[in-house]
């Protein structure tokens, strides 16, 4: 293996949630007087943590989302979740290919720790990870696109930031993966690979019996 430390984003990843967070997210932005399609819900916040929700519709409209945004978005989200979530087809023969040679992993979510809680143990992802392997943009100050969050899983696990490679699915996950010094590898589920390749990673694949091979 070239890498000491694999490091996974979630959401598109290991769980096939963000078509239905994003689908969430759109239409309550509608609702309340923003119109958001699901593919811009999808360019604009796909990877990112909810402030950057906050962030840009303020920045464009000079409004404020309401003071109960995040706890009605959350609600929704989870209860779409429990319904619909599945994981991403190949993502816990990936994990056992990586325990079976001896390559550590962790995940690295822009998603919080519930969030991630949740979208594993409804999908049965939860038997790969120990609590440690887990992290979250709660755990730092700023999320994707800033490298804060992946330095963080690095620094946790005992492993310098070159030694590690990065999946992502979003251009934001992969512009915070180069911050921090890291190799990046796009998955392309959700997100047009020449996106990826143009945030700069350095290869891309559609499947996730594909990842192996790039990781040799």
């Amino acid at each position: 293996m070239r890498y000491d430390l694999v490091i996974f984003d979630n959401d598109g990843v290991l769980v096939d949630s963000e078509p239905i967070a994003n689908r969430v997210l759109a239409d309550y932005l509608t609702e309340l007087g923003h119109p958001t399609t699901y593919e811009e819900s999808i360019r604009d916040y796909m990877g990112s943590a909810v402030h950057r929700v906050h962030d840009l519709v303020q920045e464009r409209t000079g409004r404020q989302l309401p003071a109960d945004f995040d706890t009605t978005l959350h609600s929704r989200t989870f209860d779409a979740f429990y319904r619909e979530l599945q994981p991403i087809k190949g993502a816990a023969e990936v994990l056992e290919y990586l325990v079976a040679t001896g390559v550590p992993y962790c995940v690295a979510s822009s998603g919080t720790h519930e969030r991630i809680r949740v979208g594993h143990g409804r999908t049965g992802l939860d038997e790969w990870f120990e609590e440690s392997w887990i992290f979250s943009a709660e755990d730092v100050g700023r999320g994707k696109p800033a490298p804060d969050l992946f330095l963080h899983a690095a620094r946790s696990m005992g492993v310098e930031p070159a030694r590690c490679v990065v999946v992502e699915d979003s251009p934001l996950g992969v512009r915070a993966a180069l911050a921090a010094g890291m190799d990046v590898y796009g998955y392309t589920g959700m997100t047009p690979a020449e996106r990826l390749t143009e945030a700069g990673a350095k290869g891309v694949f559609g499947e996730m019996t594909e990842l192996a091979p790039l990781l040799i």
